[in-house]
């Protein structure tokens, strides 16, 4: 909109020469970013399929996409070699935010994401190496020579990668970069490494940048949270500001000019390259049908094919290729219709296969106690998954003799995370005696739910709020219930008696007729809506129950039922 069709943004204008490096070096950070999200440890189960996939699949991917830019859009057999290995990529900043939307089951997503990011520097390399043997006159030097070529980029990525991350790690671990500056660091030691790999061997930086990624995400010799989260945030910059300053420099006629040949050269990419790819990467590996078609609908392309096509074309055109012109629309064509089409089809597609997990309700309780056991069984009883997580021994062997999950340990060692299963968790519900180690779990698992769904009792004071009466969100999680109901008040009120209680609330017995029955002490704690999620009540954003809803309260002693009698509307628990 703001490029071809109202010509307010013209991005040649405004940047000149450093258009390029602009994008370039972008490109480098989101990859340095995607590096950082990958694990090591997931390779035990998936490494053979991943292997598979950045190879073989890359080798199928490109034969096929080559002969279909051949054949169908006309490319001479140079041009048709280079976006044909253009095109192998598959797009981690458009596959990431689409498994998290998914959230499929199994390893499948593992194996999905590590693809992607891999994949990425692997077809940059590939189409250095095609682009290099265009501008020499053609492939004369041999399939040898090019072979050559692409393992010593492969090696001087890794190699320097690897110092640029050892250099970082040194220089955390021994306090030499102050903490303000190590964010500025971490970005000043992407582009370095980015630039010293590409002026040993070039295109090699975008490897390279992602090797020092992984490297840095799988030592355990130094804390790089903060650096995550920052190449986090400067992705998301970068990916909406690339792809708008990209799209600005098409023209509307060239798109137009691809027409039905590049929606039938889209088609054979989805339908026939795909699936051959990941078949041949697949057999004899112990994913199942299921996982397989998945992976044969998740091939999206993004911001790195739209940035190495740009680069590529502009170069190809000012050394007289006038054909390369049509080399960036096909990309945004083939962008525009993988994103549409995998982007909708993705959950359908992995729910018809049995791989979409429902959406996650359940919650993960620290403290096994007496009273945290009675609430995680009526969660269960209404189908919420409950995990709970204690270091007392005792609390735990009863917890697990009431037909609970538990587990024993402390919540933040890293022991009881791995064991652990979160399928079903979206919240945590700190429930300790201990204020500061309820505060430390809500800091810690906002990372991995969120801070909107990290809840803790207030403090035993009965004050959550600061003395200027602002609430200190970033030191803790979500107050729970009311202002006064901290562990030592739900304690008193279960010893004198106080029970927990599940409602249905219909539009004869609704929440100000449960009050009349039960009086104001009644305090609610969750609200099951007739869709199945679950609203917590807390001490900024109290319940408003209604009708249709299910409503878990804890009723005092002297409020409950007369001799035990259950009240119409109302299910005892």
């Amino acid at each position: 909109m703001v490029g071809p069709v109202t010509g307010f943004l013209n991005p040649d204008e405004i940047f000149g020469d450093l258009l390029t490096p602009l994008i370039s070096i972008s490109v480098a950070v989101i990859l340095f970013e995607g590096g950082l999200s990958l694990s090591i440890a997931d390779l035990r189960e998936i490494g053979s399929v991943v292997r598979n996939l950045v190879t073989l699949g890359v080798v199928v991917t490109w034969a096929i996409s080559t002969g279909a830019a051949y054949w169908i859009l006309g490319f001479d057999i140079t041009l048709a070699l280079l976006i044909g290995a253009i095109l192998v990529v598959t797009g981690p900043t458009v596959v990431i935010p689409l498994l998290r939307h998914v959230r499929p089951k199994g390893q499948i997503g593992s194996v999905i994401k590590w693809e992607g990011i891999l994949n990425d520097p692997v077809g940059a390399l590939l189409a250095v190496l095609i682009y290099e043997a265009i501008l020499a006159g053609g492939f004369h030097h041999g399939p040898r020579a090019v072979a050559q070529e692409f393992f010593e980029s492969l090696a001087a990525g890794c190699f320097v990668g690897f110092v640029g991350a050892v250099l970082i790690i040194v220089l955390l671990r021994y306090y030499w970069i102050p903490d303000f500056l190590q964010n500025a660091f971490s970005l000043t030691m992407v582009v370095s490494v980015f630039a010293v790999s590409n002026i040993w061997k070039p295109e090699s930086g975008m490897l390279a940048t992602t090797v020092m990624g992984v490297v840095l995400a799988n030592q355990r010799i130094c804390a790089v949270k903060h650096i995550v989260e920052f190449k986090e945030n400067l992705r998301v910059l970068i990916i909406s500001s690339i792809f708008i300053i990209l799209a600005a420099r098409l023209e509307l006629s060239d798109l137009a000019d691809v027409g039905f040949a590049g929606l039938l050269f889209l088609a054979v990419l989805m339908l026939v390259a795909r699936p051959a790819a990941v078949y041949v990467s697949t057999v004899g590996t112990k994913l199942s049908f299921e996982e397989c078609s998945f992976l044969a609908w998740m091939a999206p392309r993004g911001i790195v094919a739209a940035a190495v096509s740009s680069i590529f074309a502009e170069r190809l055109i000012a050394a007289g290729y006038t054909q390369a012109e049509q080399l960036v629309p096909v990309t945004f064509v083939v962008i525009i219709g993988t994103v549409t089409v995998y982007g909708l089809g993705a959950f359908p597609v992995a729910r018809r296969l049995g791989l979409a997990q429902a959406s996650p309700r359940g919650a993960l309780i620290v403290g096994a106690h007496s009273w945290a056991r009675s609430l995680a069984q009526v969660l269960q009883r209404e189908n919420i998954r409950v995990v709970l997580v204690d270091s007392n021994r005792t609390n735990v062997a009863a917890a697990r003799l009431a037909g609970l999950s538990a587990h024993y340990g402390g919540i933040l060692s890293e022991q009881v995370l791995d064991e652990i299963d979160l399928y079903g968790i979206s919240r945590l519900l700190a429930l300790t005696s201990n204020d500061e180690a309820n505060s430390l779990a809500a800091l810690h698992f906002a990372e991995i739910f969120g801070r909107a769904e990290v809840y803790q009792v207030p403090p035993g004071n009965g004050e959550p709020r600061s003395r200027k009466g602002t609430a200190r969100e970033h030191m803790n999680g979500r107050f729970l219930f009311a202002p006064d109901a901290n562990h030592g008040r739900l304690a008193e009120l279960f010893e004198t008696g106080a029970g927990l209680k599940t409602t249905r609330l219909t539009e004869k017995f609704d929440y100000p007729a449960f009050l009349k029955v039960y009086g104001e002490t009644a305090l609610p704690l969750f609200a099951i809506t007739e869709a199945g999620s679950v609203v917590v009540s807390t001490v900024a954003s109290p319940l408003k129950p209604r009708a249709g809803q299910t409503l878990v309260s804890l009723v005092p002693a002297e409020n409950g039922d007369p001799g035990g009698q259950g009240v119409p509307g109302l299910s005892r628990s």
